[in-house]
């Protein structure tokens, strides 16, 4: 009997050491769990409304809407290659999230029948292939630095698919043969139809995360002027379709719209009051519905359960080690400084693994960066850092294991790691 005790035992020692030992009182590791703390705060803040719970819509309604069959026809196993990485590509490009919000849309393509090298270059290409943020690479950090980020961005969406594609060859084989075997099932809508309703979807989630670039061109300081009026003329068509599509009482529909519009005249200065009232009414006509929009509540549903503890486990434990932007953590910033100096194979290494498992939110990699630079880092190791950042995170890291398992993510990991190292290592013996 008490061989099989010694494992909890063990679990129960080892937390008795940790919390005997904890240094608590001593000033960095109390600052650095504070850093975990208001990471966590700003993350809850400013990303879980506006960019996880529209991508865990959009993750359910793929889920509930599209057909399988027309996944594996554009993103599967046996889809031509070309066509397949080219919309993996350019649809998680044109999405522009940072690395966890791509997450549910990742995981919810994948368990639809994608394959495993265009659904990585979906998650890879979605933050990293970001053009205002490439945009603001060339103003402020340098011409050179943006146009190799913009090469590198789209080309490792491809070559790391690629590349993942061929390492598990035969699973993909595998699938391929499975995929055949499964009938074609007929779309329940037209496709102008679903390709509206999914772009409403998109632009909420697009448009209500729309940052502010003042070092950017004139047009899209004007899209942001006018991102709110966007986001809610999207808002207000996908309650018109609650009730032509989905069927759901126009009565319900009405006040939630009243109830958000009383909440954005009531809280003028805070745009999450009128999104929190909106979601919070949109998600209760679903689950209250019958059919479909019963089954999109309880996918996005499931989406959410699966996903969200992992994220915020992730960005406490990021913040934790490394801190806000701008702040500390337990790792000091002077020994990050230190470290990525010059142009050598350790700095450039060290900038893509301190990318990958920092968390950026969008558009915050360029001052770091450019912080950084001022700093004494290496323009190689910079370009190491852009293409390794957004693309990935510690809590990224923890949701892709969820869907792919440790050796898969570990693999993904590792390339993105090393083709970043290299390109920065070239790029800076180059520049």
């Amino acid at each position: 009997m008490w061989k099989s005790e010694w494992k909890p035992l063990l679990y129960i020692v080892a937390g008795f050491i940790l919390f005997y030992f904890l240094p608590v009182g001593a000033p960095r590791f109390d600052n650095a769990v504070f850093e975990a703390m208001s990471l966590a705060k700003w993350y809850a803040r400013e990303h879980v409304l506006l960019c996880l719970v529209p991508a865990f819509f959009i993750a359910g309604a793929i889920a509930v809407f599209i057909s399988q069959g027309s996944v594996m026809k554009y993103l599967g196993a046996n889809a031509n290659k070309f066509l397949a990485y080219g919309v993996a590509s350019i649809s998680g490009s044109v999405l522009a999230v940072c690395s966890c919000t791509v997450l549910p849309l990742f995981t919810g393509i994948y368990k639809m029948g994608a394959g495993l090298g265009p659904a990585i270059a979906f998650l890879y290409s979605g933050p990293a292939i970001n053009v205002l943020a490439i945009i603001l690479t060339a103003r402020v950090l340098g011409f050179e630095i943006g146009l190799a980020r913009a090469i590198g961005a789209v080309s490792f969406s491809i070559i790391i698919g690629l590349i993942m594609h061929f390492i598990y060859i035969k699973e993909e084989t595998e699938k391929c043969a499975a995929q055949l075997a499964i009938p074609q099932e007929e779309p329940k809508r037209p496709l102008w139809q679903n390709a509206f309703f999914f772009a409403m979807l998109s632009a909420v989630l697009i448009f209500s995360n729309w940052a502010d670039a003042k070092n950017a061109s004139h047009i899209w300081q004007i899209i942001y002027n006018l991102k709110w009026q966007i986001t809610s003329l999207s808002f207000g068509a996908l309650l018109i379709l609650l009730v032509s599509w989905f069927n759901i009482h126009p009565a319900k529909v009405i006040i939630s719209a009243a109830l958000t519009a009383a909440a954005a005249f009531l809280f003028p200065a805070n745009v999450l009051a009128p999104f929190s009232v909106g979601i919070v009414t949109f998600s209760i006509m679903l689950s209250s519905g019958k059919g479909e929009a019963e089954e999109w509540f309880t996918a996005s549903w499931e989406f959410a359960k699966q996903i969200f503890p992992l994220l915020i486990m992730g960005v406490l434990i990021s913040g934790f080690l490394l801190g806000r932007p701008g702040s500390e953590g337990m790792i000091p910033s002077r020994w990050v400084a230190a470290l990525v100096g010059g142009n050598s194979i350790r700095s450039n290494l060290i900038a893509s693994v301190i990318g990958a498992f920092m968390y950026f939110a969008t558009l915050t990699e360029i001052p770091i960066v450019q912080g950084l630079i001022n700093s004494g880092m290496g323009k190689g190791p910079a370009l190491a850092l852009l293409l390794s950042g957004p693309s990935l995170s510690l809590p990224s890291m923890l949701v892709i294991r969820s869907a792919l398992g440790t050796k898969k993510t570990v693999v993904y990991v590792s390339l993105v790691v090393i083709m970043a190292t290299i390109t920065g290592f070239v790029f800076g013996n180059l520049f």
